[in-house]
């Protein structure tokens, strides 16, 4: 069919990983560089009019995008920079793609970069890396994706203020409601994790790619501690890796003036957004999320697509929960399918830069269906603590009316939640409970959610030592808790 010469294309699509061998080591600007030309011709670059960035933690710029277009010889005429959370790069692409199609845009740049392995060493050394410092006179570029609203008061008083905390309570909120015992829970999200390692190996761009059997995974070792029940390190987020991704989009006429044999295309077909409500204690189930069932029903219907029409599959894998729940939601087995539920090998494998993962899953997405004549693709971003959620459907083939975006939020805020009472005291029920660890793997604290008399929610934490190694030689789900002064809670 005739292609409309507005129709948004995926032209360019690199990445790189910087090992500790490389030399010289590139700060995490001139790691995106290199990310772009290892995607995108020079001729391309060049003609970048809008660089849009992922938040960096590496280090502080006031506007990378500036220094990225100097590196590539570019002019951009806009630069965005984006807040926290996963969903940024598919937020972005949605958002290029839209732009692109009214004429706002012509050749879009959207990458990131982590280089938190130097980073870290250095600052061991007591040393501070000597990368570009913008000054203070360089204008911030504009941020149109605000950060994911993570901890609140009541959030950090109970502990559970970071993603390693609070993605295991909603694992064992998953075991509770398939009636799993502990030991029969653990084996099974180790076994779902052991297929991803499995495409991490087959993985170029990787980080990891070392085999690990599911029981290597679920056992506890020197190299594989635990870190918060039932996760060990190897079901966790890998953010210790230096590594970049960069996207290139223009329109199919643009792209054609370019020079870019139109093999070398994928079509975005549709994308969708939504959010949970940002505190998780509102959340009217903690095994479930409405957002990513509502957009991910959408994506497919504006794609005119069913799950089961979809060639490959991205699920955003920081934790094994974040799997479960968008695959109940999505309607995707967990098992015995010959379809994936990564392209990359997931964040504990193939890598987890912070907030650039998704810009790695979309560019392996490309890769995978570019080599792959008349396939599709589904691929999903989650900001926060199963917060943000952004989705995308890829293809070597066109879409018949164009690129299709939707906000799907109004139809999530409809649905009901739970109230939140971080002032309440009293004597309450668990719902939900994970135990942290040590770097030696002994027990800390427990975490627990705990629902009121009255059916809200608060958090707390159980500090006792006794208390808490009761905890893990029961099962505390259901039994009463008093939550007293500081969140600080004790058995009933």
């Amino acid at each position: 069919m005739a292609l409309d010469p507005t129709t948004p294309v995926l032209i360019g699509y690199g990445q790189v990983n910087q090992r500790d061998d490389t030399s010289p080591l590139l700060e995490p600007v001139d790691l995106i560089a290199a990310a772009a030309r290892a995607g995108a011709s020079e001729t391309v670059l060049r003609a970048v009019d809008s660089i849009r960035l992922v938040r960096m933690l590496s280090w502080r710029y006031r506007d990378p995008g500036l220094l990225l277009g100097q590196r590539l010889g570019a002019e951009p005429t806009t630069t965005e920079y984006v807040g926290d959370g996963g969903n940024g790069p598919q937020t972005l692409l949605n958002r290029a793609c839209t732009d692109i199609s009214a004429g706002k845009a012509s050749v879009v740049l959207i990458g990131g970069a982590e280089t938190w392995r130097t980073r870290m060493r250095l600052k061991k050394q007591g040393r501070r890396p000597d990368w570009t410092q913008q000054q203070d006179d360089v204008p911030r570029a504009q941020n149109t994706v605000g950060s994911v609203p993570m901890n609140g008061h009541a959030e950090e008083q109970s502990g559970l203020d970071r993603p390693a905390h609070v993605y295991p309570l909603f694992e064992q909120a998953i075991r509770l409601s398939s009636g799993s015992t502990a030991s029969e829970h653990s084996q099974k999200i180790a076994e779902l994790w052991s297929t991803f390692n499995a495409v991490a190996v087959e993985n170029d761009h990787a980080w990891v790619r070392t085999p690990f059997t599911a029981d290597e995974i679920a056992t506890p070792s020197p190299d594989n501690r635990l870190i918060c029940d039932p996760y060990t390190k190897l079901m966790n987020s890998n953010n210790s890796v230096e590594q970049a991704a960069a996207l290139v989009l223009t329109s199919v006429a643009k792209a054609r003036s370019l020079g870019v044999p139109q093999q070398d295309w994928i079509f975005p077909i549709a994308g969708t957004d939504a959010h949970d409500t940002y505190a998780i204690s509102e959340r009217h189930r903690l095994d479930r999320s409405p957002a990513i069932r509502i957009a991910g029903r959408e994506v497919l219907q504006l794609a005119g697509m069913g799950i089961d029409d979809v060639d490959f599959v991205d699920i955003y894998s920081c934790f094994p929960s974040a799997v479960q729940i968008a695959a109940t939601e999505l309607g995707l087995p967990l098992s015995g399918s010959d379809r994936p539920l990564t392209v990359t090998g997931g964040l504990s494998f193939a890598g987890g830069p912070w907030n650039n993962y998704v810009s790695h899953s979309i560019a392996t997405m490309a890769e995978r269906l570019r080599a792959n004549p008349g396939s599709s693709g589904l691929v999903t971003a989650n900001g926060g603590y199963l917060t943000k959620h952004a989705f995308g459907i890829y293809s070597t083939e066109p879409p018949q009316h164009g690129f299709r975006w939707a906000d799907t939020q109004s139809e999530v805020d409809r649905l009901p939640t739970v109230v939140a009472d971080h002032t309440w005291r009293g004597s309450g029920t668990i719902e939900s409970w994970t135990v942290t660890y040590d770097r030696d793997g002994s027990p800390e604290t427990g975490l627990i959610a705990v629902r009121t008399p009255t059916g809200g929610r608060t958090l707390a934490a159980i500090d006792d030592a006794d208390q808490v190694r009761q905890m893990l030689d029961s099962e505390p789900a259901g039994m009463n808790v008093t939550v007293g002064e500081g969140r600080v809670a004790t058995f009933s």
